[in-house]
Order: C-alpha cells, then structure tokens, then sequence
C-alpha cells in the first residue's frame, strides 16, 4: 500500500548538507547562499517592502536536520518556476548531496 501525499506537499524534499559519503558539504554558508540565489521565487502577492532583499523565498529555506545544515524545498516551487526548481536539484546531484522526502506542516493562521 503506498501513502499518497497532499498535492501541495508533493515532491517537497531536504537537500541535506552531507555527501553520499556522510562527508560535511563545504562551505559551511552554502544553504545560505543556496537560498539567497532563490530568494526571487515567492508566492504571488508577497512582493517587496523595504525589507524584501532581506527575506528567503518560503519555497526554499535554510534549515538544520539533525545538527545537519539543510535545505528545504517547497513542492509548488516545482509548478511556479520549474527550471529554479531543476536548479536546486541539480544542485544537490553536482554536489553530490543527499535528498530526503519532506512532509511540510502548515503554518497556523
């Protein structure tokens, strides 16, 4: 029997900061750096402010995995901008970083 996730929850994943190998991913900012370049990428409506260059893109966030810097990346980034979301796989398999399924929560309103 598989399990069928909620459609806005598909294809959400972790790009841990590990090798295949186990080794830590240098250097030590890259999921910053990471979800700086994808900071452009937000919902419709979200738009600026003054602050807005200061924010990431709620589709791919900084985290930590168990001690491990990570990445989270949203499923919808895949149908709002489908070549930033082959980007950061991309990314994760030049690097050869480990990816991990995610179930997000939703937030309270």
């Amino acid at each position: 029997m598989s399990v069928q996730k909620p459609a806005e929850q598909q294809d959400s994943f972790f790009i841990l900061g590990q090798t295949s190998n186990g080794r830590q991913f240098r250097p030590s900012d890259w999921a910053e750096r990471l979800c700086g370049v994808m900071a452009c990428f937000k919902p419709e409506g979200s738009g600026g402010g003054r602050d807005s260059h200061l924010q990431f893109s709620p589709y791919v966030t900084p985290t930590v995995v168990n001690g491990v810097k990570s990445v989270v990346v949203n499923g919808k980034l895949r149908a709002l901008e489908p070549m930033a979301y082959h980007f950061v796989i991309s990314f994760a398999k030049d690097n050869d970083l480990q990816m991990v399924d995610a179930c997000l929560v939703p937030e309270k309103n």
